[in-house]
């Protein structure tokens, strides 16, 4: 297939300060980018689909170098990150779907080879459709300061015949967390589970 058709990238930092109580000595930054593009297979059912994905993976590193960049251009200070998908309403979930593989290898090899599954979320909407992005730390899921998510969502996309892919990623966990679970300074690493 062709390289993916991109309409639009869009993307923003978010830089939080305080969440009451005493300020952060570091503000958190949180960042995405959502890449607006043709969805080859809407409005008919395509049975093998997955050629795809080998198509969108300079898609994924061109977003991931977005993301770095946003964040100040430092691998060593990313360590939340997640991804997804809206699928326009001409398309079916599972072209959604397609974007697990590039979107997460993507950010894995920019990151120097993270371990930690990239946690994804996908739906099927209309143009102004929102979609929550989970979060989770780079190289260990269970920690449990860094679960979060970042809502993403622009007033014109997807359109019917269109996909949003999305990537976030973030410097750090939730200011003042204190749920307790696996600490950061804890990480084995070995596995991206602990």
């Amino acid at each position: 297939m062709p390289d993916p058709f991109v309409r639009k990238l869009v993307s923003s930092l978010e830089e939080i300060h305080h969440e009451g109580g005493p300020p952060p000595p570091v503000a958190l930054r949180r960042a995405w980018v959502m890449a607006v593009i043709a969805n080859p297979f809407a409005g008919r059912f395509v049975p093998e689909i997955t050629g795809f994905m080998d198509d969108l993976r300079p898609l994924g590193l061109r977003m991931a170098d977005c993301l770095l960049q946003a964040l100040g251009g430092d691998a060593s200070v990313v360590e939340g990150y997640g991804k997804g998908a809206i699928v326009g309403t001409g398309g079916e979930l599972e072209h959604g779907a397609l974007w697990h593989a590039p979107g997460g290898y993507a950010m894995r090899e920019r990151l120097g080879g993270a371990r930690a599954i990239v946690p994804s979320t996908k739906k099927v909407g209309a143009p102004g459709t929102r979609i929550d992005i989970p979060v989770t730390h780079i190289n260990a899921s269970y920690v449990r300061s860094h679960f979060d998510s970042v809502e993403v969502g622009v007033n014109d996309s997807p359109g019917a015949e269109e996909l949003a892919v999305v990537l976030v990623m973030t410097t750090g966990g939730r200011i003042h967390a204190r749920s307790g679970g696996l600490a950061v300074e804890d990480i084995k690493g070995e596995d991206g589970l602990r």
